[in-house]
């Protein structure tokens, strides 16, 4: 095994057994045609079918390059990446999942702008293919969203599949939060970034992980890590709410003692009171959410468990 290859490339794998193989035997192709030293690091977060025996038989094929990483359950995408980055040895660093439908090919643009001197290389989709309507149209509002809502410029329409010079992973690995969102840590870390345009293809086999509940999951984690606008809408929405308050009551004492009509309506006080109450929940909440994310990072706990290891 060459404990300083080139060029790692890290791999999450969850669910996979059916397209592991092939992967690898793209992946491996490009390798090959980059002519360049490098490793291959899967990382098993935590499959419930046989990906890591798919895995097993990859790594026994291919042990000078291929490394498995084996976590103790499902800790999520993002985590099972940062495993992957914290374990890869390579001068530069390359993550993309194992489905697909990120070409392997476009490595060898991302090699081409790291050597010419870009820190940070990724993979702009310009097509989504076999996805529907929906899944492309929530995909466009969330990137948008994320980047005007954050405090760091977040790349639009790109996804985990980059490449990262090694000043940049280390600077990745010394970060301990637990709710991560990577592409908003790399964008934090403010290197030279360069865009390399593709189209991402359907899947091979199987059915997206990433399903409604996730997504929305993992959009809250990548808005309240880099923006406290939430917050701040909910301070202007009771600022706004008590300022209308304030008027309603001016008006309330001025018909009461200048005029001979009172406010009436039991139906528009529980309108009123219902409204006001959501809101201040609504507040809490959204107070509650970082209140609860900052005591996981006080916890320390570790960020994931290893199972096992074949190197």
């Amino acid at each position: 095994m060459n404990n300083n290859p080139a060029i790692s490339i890290v791999s999450p794998v969850f669910n996979e057994e059916a397209g592991i193989e092939a992967f690898y035997r793209e992946l491996k192709r490009v390798c090959l045609m980059a002519n360049m030293d490098h490793e291959i690091v899967f990382v098993d977060d935590g499959s419930r079918d046989h990906s890591f025996l798919a895995l097993s038989r990859i790594r026994q094929a291919d042990p000078q390059c291929v490394r498995v990483i084996r976590l103790a359950r499902n800790f999520g995408h993002q985590l099972a990446i940062t495993a992957g980055i914290r374990a890869a040895r390579g001068r530069a660093v390359v993550v993309m999942d194992s489905d697909l439908q990120d070409p392997p090919l476009v490595i060898l643009d991302f090699i081409r702008r790291w050597r010419d001197g870009n820190e940070v290389v990724y993979g702009r989709r310009t097509q989504r293919k076999g996805e529907s309507w929906f899944k492309q149209w929530t995909a466009h509002v969330f990137y948008r969203m994320i980047r005007a809502a954050a405090k760091v410029d977040i790349a639009v329409d790109s996804g985990d599949f980059y490449l990262l010079d090694r000043k940049v992973v280390d600077i990745i690995n010394a970060m301990e939060e637990r709710h991560r969102f990577l592409r908003g840590l790399i964008a934090w870390t403010g290197f030279r970034r360069y865009p390399v345009e593709y189209v991402r293809e359907a899947r091979l086999t199987g059915k997206t992980k990433f399903g409604l509940w996730k997504m929305g999951n993992f959009a809250l984690d990548a808005v309240i890590s880099f923006s406290f606008a939430p917050l701040r809408v909910a301070s202007i929405a009771g600022a706004v709410i008590s300022f209308i308050a304030f008027l309603g009551i001016l008006a309330t004492i001025y018909m009461k003692l200048f005029t001979h009509y009172t406010v009436q309506g039991w139906a528009s006080l529980m309108i009123a009171i219902l409204f006001i109450g959501g809101i201040q929940l609504l507040a809490i909440g959204l107070i509650g959410e970082y209140v609860a994310r900052i005591g996981d990072d006080v916890k320390r706990r570790p960020l994931y468990t290893v199972l096992e290891v074949l190197e």
